[in-house]
Order: structure tokens, then C-alpha cells, then sequence
């Protein structure tokens, strides 16, 4: 997806993030959350899940969302369609309940479980377009603001996490606590995002800056020296 992307071709990908290597047996990934438990990761894993619309961004020109069908359709369906009309690369990564989350309600209530992962921050919903920077707009629209903190009834929900709980709980209060104040601190740079006006915001930092700058080199050859003066 890096190397697509990177080529800036007029191309639309669309992703269905089990957060699991669901083709092959639900295996760990770099998809999975924090102390979720899958397949090679026994014992919940234990490094934060990869920020994949979060790196996606860092390329110029590239579309991105982040969406949740069953916690918001319309949302879902604006950011296909502007995700498609987009004159570039897009990536509009959706979240989808697997049957490798064993979640405690079923698959049949899976609008729900994606309601419950957007209302307590676990999953967020964006859009990236850059496109709005040439109107003076932020690029970066957050969807959902709000979170109603209960990130532990969600994961309680699901074994891919309780089942920690029973067989480690000490492990599981903190790898725990260690995602939600990773999904707080995610959901308050979001928010600070959203309201950031781009090129302007930054324009005006720098014009505010009063402080004189300190460059310490080091030069064997003198080249260090003229790059530095």
C-alpha cells in the first residue's frame, strides 16, 4: 500500500482493518491494538497498533479516511464518494468486526460494536482531503469530537481482551490503561488538528516567534560552518 501510494497514481484503495491477518488464521500484526490477544501475541501485544492513516497523510496530495458503517453511513458514504472523486491516491480505511475479536454480543450485532468503538474513541472517524487547503481550509476534518469514556466496557466485550483479564490480570489493568491514554492523547492531537488552518497557522507561529535562535556546529572540513553561517 506504502509503495501504491507513493507513486502518486489516480488510484482508490479501500480497507477492511480486522486488525488481525485474517486471511490466514487471525495472527498478530502491526494492525492489532495493545494488549489484544490473537495468535503469536498470547499474552496481548504489547506495542501500540500502527497509525496507517496517520502515515498515509504524510504523503502530499493523498486522500484519507477513517470510518465506522454501522457508528455512521452518511460519514461512510461522504468520504467514498469524495475519496473517488479525488484526483490522486485515496485510502479510506474502514473498521471491520472479525470473528478472530470473539466478540461477546456476535457478528449479527456488528453496527453496534462498530457505534460502541467510535463513541468511546477506540476507532475514530476522519477525513483527510487536501484538497480543502487550496480553499484555506484545514485538510484534516474530525467526524466524531466526543468520546464517552468507556474504552474498558468496550474491550470488555470483546475475549480478544477479557481473556487477558482472567489469565493476567495485573498485565491487563496495564497494558489497559496504556491504551486508553493512548486513545485519549490520539483523539486530543486529532481535535487539534481539525482546528489547525494549515500554511496559515504555521505562518503565524513563526511571525510570533521573538526568541533568537542558537546554531552549535561541529566542522572538521569547514562544510558544516558555511551550511550553519
Amino acid at each position: 500500500i506504502d509503495h501504491a501510494v507513493a507513486l502518486g497514481e489516480n488510484i482508490n484503495i479501500l480497507i477492511l482493518d480486522t486488525e488481525v491477518y485474517s486471511n490466514t488464521g487471525g495472527q498478530s500484526s502491526k494492525a492489532t491494538p495493545l494488549g489484544s490477544v490473537a495468535k503469536f501475541a498470547q499474552k496481548g501485544k504489547r506495542t501500540q497498533k500502527k497509525d496507517l492513516g496517520g502515515l498515509m497523510m504524510t504523503y502530499k496530495g493523498v486522500y484519507v479516511a477513517s470510518c465506522a458503517m454501522g457508528a455512521n453511513y452518511a460519514q461512510c458514504v461522504k468520504a467514498l464518494q469524495e475519496a473517488e472523486a479525488h484526483d490522486g491516491p485515496s485510502v479510506v480505511i474502514c473498521y471491520a468486526p472479525c470473528i478472530e475479536h470473539r466478540t461477546k454480543t456476535g457478528l449479527s450485532n456488528m453496527g453496534n460494536d462498530m457505534k460502541a468503538a467510535v463513541e468511546c474513541g477506540y476507532w475514530p472517524l476522519y477525513r483527510h482531503d487536501p484538497n480543502r487547503i487550496k480553499l484555506g481550509e484545514p485538510p484534516f476534518q474530525l467526524d466524531y469530537k466526543t468520546t464517552n469514556g468507556k474504552v474498558l466496557d468496550f474491550l470488555r466485550n470483546q475475549n480478544r481482551y477479557s481473556q487477558l483479564e482472567r489469565s493476567n490480570p495485573e498485565d491487563a489493568k496495564r497494558l489497559t490503561a496504556d491504551l486508553d491514554a493512548h486513545l485519549s492523547e490520539r483523539m486530543e492531537l486529532m481535535r487539534r488538528r481539525a482546528a489547525d488552518a494549515g500554511p496559515t497557522a504555521v505562518k503565524e507561529l513563526i511571525d510570533g516567534l521573538k526568541t533568537e535562535l542558537l546554531v552549535v556546529y561541529g566542522s572538521e572540513t569547514g562544510t558544516a560552518e558555511a551550511v550553519a553561517r
